[in-house]
């Protein structure tokens, strides 16, 4: 997921976006969440997560879930998202 935080003034400030957002998510939905790119970037975030099932429709519903909690949880504005099943 790519948001863009034009409010965000540093890698420092960017961090205390990240990380509480981060571990919420992990939390809520016991998924592997991590900044996948652009950790130099301060105004661009890039959220990528990870499930594993044997259930098709358990993993589509789970992506669409943390995908709207994450979006939810922050100010920043959702540029692009991008969804990719193994």
């Amino acid at each position: 997921m790519y948001f863009r935080a034009e409010w965000v003034k540093s890698l420092k400030e960017k961090r205390s976006v990240l990380k509480p957002l981060i571990e919420r998510a992990k939390r809520k939905f016991n998924v592997a969440v991590a900044e996948v790119e652009e950790m130099d970037n301060h105004t661009l975030l890039v959220i990528g997560f990870a499930c594993v099932t044997n259930d098709s429709r358990l993993a589509d519903e789970m992506v669409r879930n943390v995908a709207a909690y994450i979006e939810n949880s922050t100010d920043a504005v959702l540029e692009d998202s991008i969804v990719e099943f193994f």
